[in-house]
């Protein structure tokens, strides 16, 4: 979930025409203004979340490899699910109020993306194709610390909780550890339960996160309206 991002706008009204209408996408973020194509609108009822065009060639400007000046239906497709998700998270995150994001952590995000990429100046030229003039542009650190937001929601609902037992730990080392390791390196001793502990506990916790995001996920999207107002 690490590339998780979140932009909001609170509209007064139910978005009803907007499939022709262009917007100032940038409302989120002060002082940047493009005129965009809004592409979709998540709402629970209370709250409208809009997905524009802008928003998924941000999202691929995060995506090592991805083309952003010929950027096709496919990946846009693609990431568009992805940003339906992280609307969904960022209308629930709002009804659990937690700390803003601290400068460290921003930064610590900004120096996470940054690994992704061969350079400071190859993903600095990555950015300009989006609209931000480096990884210090206002409006971009904003972006980081909603990602930050949404990703210390996500530990908070789905990771903390999470209970590994002793037998849990016993099981998969029987039924799945040993019988990976076996066929991945054929004639090595397997590391006894022990040794092997930790990791263990740590495949199943993010198992159990993945798990309880999907349940979420599929029970949200009975309660909230999403529409496409346009295709990419």
């Amino acid at each position: 979930m690490k590339d998780v991002f979140l932009q909001q706008l609170r509209p007064a009204l139910r978005f009803t025409m907007l499939a022709a209408v262009l917007f100032c996408c940038a409302g989120n973020f002060a002082g940047q203004v493009v005129v965009d194509k809004t592409v979709a609108t998540v709402t629970d009822g209370v709250k409208t979340e809009l997905i524009t065009l802008s928003d998924l060639r941000w999202q691929l400007a995060l995506e090592p490899g991805t083309q952003l000046a010929q950027a096709g239906s496919d990946d846009l497709n693609r990431v568009l699910q992805q940003l339906i998700n992280l609307r969904i998270f960022a209308l629930e995150a709002e009804r659990i109020p937690r700390a803003a994001p601290t400068k460290n952590e921003i930064d610590t995000e900004i120096k996470r993306v940054l690994t992704l990429f061969p350079s400071t100046a190859a993903f600095e030229a990555r950015l300009r194709l989006v609209g931000f003039d480096s990884v210090r542009d206002d409006n971009f650190e904003r972006m980081m610390a909603q990602r930050v937001a949404i990703e210390k929601y996500l530990d908070f609902r789905f990771r903390s909780f999470i209970v590994i037992t002793s037998e849990d730990e016993a099981k998969y080392y029987r039924e799945t550890f040993v019988p990976d390791y076996r066929k991945n390196y054929p004639g090595v001793a397997v590391p006894a339960l022990n040794a092997s502990r930790s990791t263990i506990n740590r495949q199943l916790t993010e198992n159990k996160v993945e798990a309880n995001i999907e349940a979420f996920l599929d029970e949200a999207k009975r309660r909230v309206e999403v529409v496409i107002l346009s295709e990419v």
